[in-house]
Formats: structure tokens, C-alpha cells, sequence
């Protein structure tokens, strides 16, 4: 891979509606729950800011801006590329943009069984301020598992 094509898989770039058909596969691949199409286009634009990272589709993140506080509403790496970095890259670019728009407070939720996704969020800053007991469906389909909540002051 040549550098300038390197350098152009490392780019960020807004997310816009007609992204969300080639970002489908990366949130289907990532989450046992994930979200519908019509939820993830309603996630795009107004209150919300989004950015995908790499021209062939490594992942993107999806954040909320309201009122000075910033939330992470979804984080996705291609299961392919998952344990290289790049979700750190679009954590901090998310942190970035957060704090571009005025944030001085961000929160997000995960699994309770998410280990290395708290240890990402613990790893740059994050606290664990809350427990939604049994808020997400399972992964394996019975019964609930906790919502970590955790933020950050900017």
C-alpha cells in the first residue's frame, strides 16, 4: 500500500444518509442488538455528529451534542480490524469533536460484559458513574444484562 493511499484509509469524514447503506454491515457485524436502519438515519444530522473512518469502511462512531454535554451513541470497528487501534482513533477523534462543539461533560453507556470496551473508555479518561440494571437484551439471546454508565469531564 502506497502511502498516499495509506494516508487516505486514515481520514475521517462526516457521516451523510447515503453512507449509512455501506456503515450497515460494520453496525450488523458489531453489535448483537444493533440498531435498525431507520434508527441509524435518525442519528444523522441536528443534535447529532458522526464521522467514518477510512475509505474502506474500518469504522465510525456516532455522538450527540445537547445543551454542552456530548454522548456517545454508537462506536463501530469491522470485526477484521478490531484489536489494531482503531478504536481508539475513533474515540479520540470523537472526544475531539465533542469538545469542538462546546462539550464540557460526555457519557456513554456499555455492556457490563463489554471488558475491553470499558477498559478503551477507562484508558482515556471515562468513570463509571452508574448501573442501568438489566438494560440490554443479552447477547446470547436469555434474559438482561447491565448498562455501564460513564463519562468524562472535558
Amino acid at each position: 500500500m502506497s502511502n498516499n493511499s495509506k494516508q487516505n484509509s486514515n481520514q475521517f469524514t462526516e457521516i451523510k444518509p447515503n453512507d449509512v447503506d455501506k456503515l450497515m454491515p460494520i453496525e450488523l457485524a458489531c453489535h448483537s442488538h444493533p440498531w435498525s436502519e431507520k434508527t441509524f438515519l435518525s442519528c444523522i444530522g441536528g443534535r447529532y455528529f458522526g464521522e467514518k473512518f477510512g475509505d474502506l469502511g474500518i469504522g465510525f462512531y456516532i455522538g450527540e451534542y445537547v445543551a454542552g454535554e456530548a454522548t456517545l451513541m454508537d462506536i463501530c470497528v469491522i470485526p477484521a480490524e478490531q484489536g489494531k487501534g482503531y478504536g481508539k482513533t475513533l474515540l479520540k477523534q470523537f472526544l475531539a469533536q465533542a469538545k469542538k462543539q462546546g462539550a464540557s461533560k460526555i457519557f456513554l453507556e456499555v455492556r457490563a460484559k463489554n471488558i475491553s470496551a470499558q477498559m478503551l473508555y477507562m484508558n482515556a479518561g471515562f468513570i463509571e458513574i452508574d448501573r442501568r440494571t438489566g438494560y440490554y437484551p443479552s447477547s446470547s439471546g436469555f434474559g438482561y444484562e447491565d448498562a455501564i454508565v460513564m463519562s468524562l469531564k472535558c
